[in-house]
């Protein structure tokens, strides 16, 4: 019997302790233009998509301000607001966008609360519930821009705070300051750099949100064959595949497209069994 379509066919994660989502979320990049620049080319797919989303389950968006820059933020409050009750919005903060596809760290205090506040306007929100330094910046220490952070939290302007593109390393110095409560690293078949950091989420209770989660969904062929088997597509198995590494993977595809959305969704319904599993972990 096919379970109905739903995020919430992936289960629940609770995210700082007190805040239970389902746990396959939605990665609002790919809502802005080329190069994560811009507005989409289309407008109406795009909130098509969020609304998708939002109607198959997802009860978690993760966003940033860098994301076109502001596009993604702009778009989610246009569309979803006044946002459903269950519904938890994360943001990052700690990059610049200097243009198409280019990228700066900065993690001054001063830019972070300017980052910070310029995401509750975008959001429409009194409170974020998941606030994440983005990237560390190599000119200013960790403990500077994560205590700025800090801060904001203490004023109740973040509820929790996460890292993103962190080292085990960076993490313990950012946990000298505040608790943490997830972490955001690239993660997917190809590549698997940080697995010790998916295994110490584990450990902790941390959440681990892989970014990039379906790249390179095409090039196992453990993969492949996992689909045959299941007649979905390779990045269904992937989604599934991640769900299975840990209970505290939270994967966060995303799409300007509504189809392809539920065809994300649809990934939560894959249950693998235990040798497809140790293959597809051995391929990496």
């Amino acid at each position: 019997m096919m379970s109905q379509l739903s995020a919430a066919n992936a289960g629940t994660i609770d995210v700082g302790g007190d805040l239970t989502v389902n746990r396959l979320g939605f990665g609002a990049m790919r809502i802005t233009g080329q190069g994560i620049w811009g507005s989409p080319p289309d407008s109406d797919a795009a909130k098509e998509a969020l609304r998708r989303a939002v109607g198959l389950g997802i009860t978690f968006i993760d966003t940033a301000d860098s994301y076109g820059p502001e596009v993604s933020e702009n778009l989610i409050a246009e569309t979803l607001y006044p946002y459903p009750d269950d519904l938890v919005i994360a943001t990052k903060g700690g990059l610049i966008r200097p243009g198409p596809g280019r990228w700066q760290a900065v993690g001054r205090p001063k830019h972070l609360r300017q980052a910070c506040e310029g995401s509750l306007r975008r959001l429409r929100l009194d409170q974020i519930p998941l606030y994440q330094f983005h990237r560390p910046d190599p000119k200013v220490p960790i403990a500077e821009s994560i205590g700025a952070l800090a801060e904001l939290k203490n004023e109740g302007k973040i509820r929790h705070i996460g890292v993103s593109n962190f080292s085990e390393a960076q993490l313990r110095a950012a946990e000298q300051i505040t608790p943490v409560v997830s972490v955001q690293n690239r993660y997917n078949a190809a590549d698997r750099s940080s697995e010790s950091m998916v295994d110490l989420c584990e450990q902790e209770s941390l959440v681990f949100l892989p970014w990039a989660p379906i790249q390179g969904a095409g090039t196992s062929p453990a993969v492949a064959e996992a689909a045959r088997r299941h007649g979905a597509s390779a990045h269904q198995i992937v989604l599934a595949w991640l769900l299975a590494r840990s209970p505290q993977m939270l994967p966060i595809p995303g799409s300007g497209n509504a189809e392809h959305v539920a065809q994300n969704i649809a990934a939560a319904s894959i249950v693998l069994d235990p040798d497809e599993i140790t293959a597809m972990s051995k391929a990496g």
